[in-house]
């Protein structure tokens, strides 16, 4: 019998603080499955804070943070079914395939699905070529494809990113963000943090716009780039808000 979905994934007054800031102030929303999810706002805003908070790495200073009205801490099984892809992958000192089987190892698959899957992953991503390489010596768009092959590999219901393009060519770009497309083909989840506009637009269904610790806006796409609804929301994307 399948597991309940995790989704949505929902926050309600979730306030982070860090010293004497509150980094997040009062956030309440809900993530629904089936949509790719872009998160965008000047830095400081707390893209990156917000996304840690979802995937569990920080606990908020007070609110709520419930997996389908499942409270984070008691969902079972939560680890091995969400992920989560940053900016500077770390790669174990270990080959690309060892990196892969490594994850499903932690999310505790059986050790005889190991390699099939590792070698799936790879597959998926177009890195079979590389395999037996050592992860550390791959070049940074291959590091990413490889961070996403062991994300993938444990098949999450949700995916978190947090600028997975951020320091790479636009040829590396264009192929992170059809190993995420192709995730979101096959059913993923998709929660990620851009400061690519253009990337926002390209690849979002819904756009929540971040500022000064606060939703401003959650809107579809289309709607936030044409007509945003919000000054705030107008002046960042004509890059008059200062980043």
């Amino acid at each position: 019998m399948d597991a309940p979905s995790l989704l949505p994934l929902q926050l309600r007054d979730v306030v982070f603080v860090a010293g004497h800031r509150r980094i997040i102030d009062g956030i309440t929303v809900e993530f629904a499955a089936g949509t790719r999810t872009l998160m965008v706002g000047p830095n400081g805003a707390g893209k990156s804070v917000l996304l840690r908070l979802c995937h569990g790495l920080l606990t908020p200073s007070s609110g709520r943070v419930a997996w389908n009205s499942t409270p984070a801490t008691k969902a079972p099984g939560t680890p091995r079914r969400q992920a989560m892809v940053f900016q500077r992958p770390v790669m174990l000192r270990r080959s690309a395939l060892a990196n892969i089987v490594y994850a499903l190892q932690a999310a505790g698959y059986p050790r005889a699905e190991h390699l099939d899957r590792a070698h799936a992953a790879l597959q998926r991503v177009g890195l079979v070529s590389v395999a037996r390489h050592s992860a550390r010596v791959l070049s940074g768009g291959e590091q990413q494809r490889l961070a996403l092959a062991r994300a993938w590999a444990i098949e999450p219901e949700v995916l978190f990113l947090d600028e997975p393009t951020a320091n790479l060519d636009p040829g590396a770009t264009h192929e992170i963000e059809a190993v995420i497309e192709a995730m979101h083909q096959a059913g993923t989840k998709i929660i990620m943090v851009t400061h690519n506009l253009g990337q926002a637009h390209r690849m979002g269904d819904e756009i929540l716009f971040i500022h000064r610790g606060r939703i401003a806006e959650c809107s579809p796409a289309e709607r936030f780039f044409k007509h945003p609804a919000t000054s705030e929301a107008a002046e960042f994307i004509n890059g008059e808000l200062p980043w």
